[in-house]
């Protein structure tokens, strides 16, 4: 995160944000439920404890996508969404949604106010503060479920310490964050395996072309491993659920349902596999939120999530005819994997008649 994620229209709520930004900055990263942190969640009254019936999502890539499905699916069938995301992309409210509404200025600043008095000057982090924070918006407001999606890893992330939830979700297991989540998928996966809790079922996703030595997939087996150990039941793509795409439908098999659908409205066949998470999902929750057909249809024509593979929207004149600008904000192997993919795909359907420029830029940690 960079001051530059701190603009805020708000001047005043930008000089909060940027106060709590400075909380902690330069200290190495500690991946565990430290003393500040949890001191600030009894000030609050431990709001992780008064949530309503939680989706927990983690995962290297495909997680804040697999959540804007679920968010439109659940939304369009009538359900009251709370969501809590990161990072955000234009300005922090993003990062928390109440009952289907991004928070408003009027509501966050007496919060950040709030946990800033609460907080006492405490050696806290930017992330803790902002968990401890939405975690008290989402008790105070009444909703249906929670859709939360850790920050990083799983086992320590600070999301992490809510009760079982209603559902773990794993999304594609990846190579990012490596200094902090371990150097090998084995690592990351067992990190991302931390969000997995004994008696709550978890839904994995399908998982990149990542062989070990005997042809297994490495992050498919320590998932298996760690729901065994926590007596958690698991869905597996590929082997409990699968999605495939059928022209302009993709066809969704769990167990003895099927069902052919409409693609969603993001860009990417590696979407559709995220479109089958989601799906898995709900059909694993389909007792406690079920979701009728025509609200899984208008959901999935209805997602909006931005900065994956989005197609900008520019005045007219601005570019020649027949070129258009697409943003994309990827930053490791498998979302690179994902873009020369699709990428390929548009130069196959133009015949490869229309050139493809990119521009790039990244941080200086990223490989």
């Amino acid at each position: 995160m960079f001051q530059a994620d701190l603009n805020h229209p708000s001047a005043s709520l930008q000089s909060k944000l940027q106060s709590l930004f400075s909380l902690n900055r330069g200290k190495a990263l500690d991946l565990s439920f430290r003393p500040p942190f949890l001191q600030l969640l009894e000030k609050f009254g431990n709001p992780h404890l008064h949530l309503p019936p939680t989706i927990h999502v983690a995962g290297t890539n495909g997680k804040g996508s697999t959540i804007a499905m679920l968010r439109a699916m659940l939304q369009a069938q009538g359900y009251k969404v709370h969501v809590y995301t990161s990072p955000h992309l234009h300005r922090f409210n993003e990062r928390v949604v109440l009952a289907g509404e991004m928070i408003s200025d009027e509501a966050l600043e007496p919060l950040l106010d709030e946990a800033i008095t609460l907080n006492n000057g405490a050696d806290i982090t930017f992330f803790e503060i902002t968990t401890a924070l939405a975690f008290a918006a989402f008790s105070r407001t009444p909703a249906d479920i929670l859709l939360l999606e850790t920050g990083l890893g799983g086992r320590l992330d600070c999301t992490n310490i809510i009760p079982p939830p209603s559902a773990s979700v794993i999304s594609a297991i990846s190579f990012d964050h490596t200094e902090f989540l371990g150097s090998t998928i084995e690592d990351i996966s067992r990190e991302k395996a931390g969000i997995i809790k004994a008696g709550a079922p978890c839904i994995l996703g399908y998982q990149p072309p990542l062989q070990s030595e005997d042809g297994r997939n490495p992050a498919v087996d320590i998932i298996v491993d760690q729901a065994r150990d926590k007596n958690a039941t698991l869905y597996c793509a590929a082997q409990d659920w699968s999605i495939e795409p059928i022209g302009t439908t993709m066809d969704f098999i769990m167990g003895e349902y099927e069902i052919s659908l409409p693609q969603p409205n993001l860009s990417g066949d590696h979407q559709i596999k995220n479109a089958g998470l989601a799906m898995a999902t709900l059909h694993v929750l389909r007792g406690e939120f079920p979701v009728e057909r025509k609200a899984i249809d208008k959901g999935l024509g209805e997602i909006q999530w931005l900065a994956r593979l989005e197609r900008l929207v520019l005045p007219s004149g601005l570019l020649p005819d027949g070129w258009e600008i697409i943003y994309d904000g990827g930053h490791n192997d498998s979302a690179g994997i994902a873009l020369a993919q699709q990428a390929a795909k548009w130069q196959t359907q133009d015949n490869g008649e229309v050139p493809l420029h990119i521009i790039m830029g990244m941080k200086g940690d990223k490989n």
